[in-house]
């Protein structure tokens, strides 16, 4: 009885010791965002493990020469994931390792974190999927993991993805043609070309043609074109376009000519396509 008594007040102890944590993962797994704290670019681990989170920092900021076989445009992962993936509302990085395997609807199906990074360089960088055990890959996985320390397992951060802005009135391209040539050509040209940096590389991103985003890309829909440009642009003056100001510009590139994505017309096999979805 003495031995059963001790048994069973200790394991109410452990209940006690171990509630709080359970209470946190399951808040977790609520879905509750926690703070976006990535850790400094100075607190990168030593030996092998740092040098392949470096490695993976220079492909997020340098896609298009150290991927080149993967990536059929001028685009960087930095173009989107702004600051190497550090900063709310402009998709950022951090965090992530936490919240893969996850279902994705476009896909249909669940996906890891691999498959997720290809989707990008098989839409976004309109090119072809990473060997699942190439240097890229495992850089790219390992920067990630090292970005998310501190987050939780299974809890987003704030600013996940793209802002959601929603427009007063339906997009006008329009209006946006107008707003785009007095907010957005200078840096990214008359013709959305970009433009381009003395060493031939875009210093700001083609938004359509040969060399953007192709159509199977997140960001050649309105809805998600709209938040990133109103939460991030102009540069230098971001948030200063309203909500219906950036959906008429959104509008008017992603209604450009871009390269086709295939694949596309199986998204969302099962269904729940947003309203915008070009399939």
């Amino acid at each position: 009885m003495r031995v059963r008594s001790l048994t069973s007040a200790l394991a109410w102890r452990l209940i006690a010791l171990v509630a709080p944590v359970i209470a946190c993962v399951s808040a977790a797994h609520a879905g509750e965002p926690v703070a976006l704290s990535p850790p400094a670019k100075t607190a990168m681990p030593s030996g092998p493990l740092g040098d392949s989170v470096r490695y993976g920092q220079s492909l997020v900021t340098n896609t298009r020469a150290l991927a080149a076989p993967s990536v059929g445009n001028g685009l960087n992962c930095t173009n989107c994931h702004l600051d190497a993936g550090r900063v709310a509302y402009a998709a950022p990085l951090a965090g992530l390792w936490g919240v893969f395997p996850e279902y994705r609807a476009r896909r249909g199906s669940v996906e890891s974190l691999a498959e997720r990074i290809n989707d990008c360089f098989e839409r976004s960088m309109n090119g072809k999927p990473l060997a699942a055990d190439s240097r890229e890959m495992i850089g790219l996985l390992s920067y990630i993991a090292w970005l998310s320390e501190g987050v939780p397992t299974g809890a987003e951060v704030q600013g996940r993805g793209f802002k959601e802005v929603s427009a007063p009135s339906p997009p006008n391209p329009a209006r946006g043609e107008s707003l785009y040539v007095a907010k957005c050509a200078a840096c990214h040209g008359a013709d959305g070309e970009g433009l381009r940096g003395a060493d031939n590389a875009y210093v700001f991103p083609p938004l359509w043609g040969a060399q953007s985003f192709n159509a199977g890309a997140g960001m050649a829909r309105v809805s998600v074109a709209a938040g990133f440009v109103q939460a991030k642009m102009p540069l230098g003056n971001a948030g200063s376009l309203s909500d219906q100001e950036a959906y008429d510009i959104a509008a008017y590139f992603t209604s450009k000519p871009r390269p086709e994505f295939s694949r596309r017309k199986s998204d969302w096999p099962r269904g729940g396509a947003p309203a915008d979805a070009r399939n």
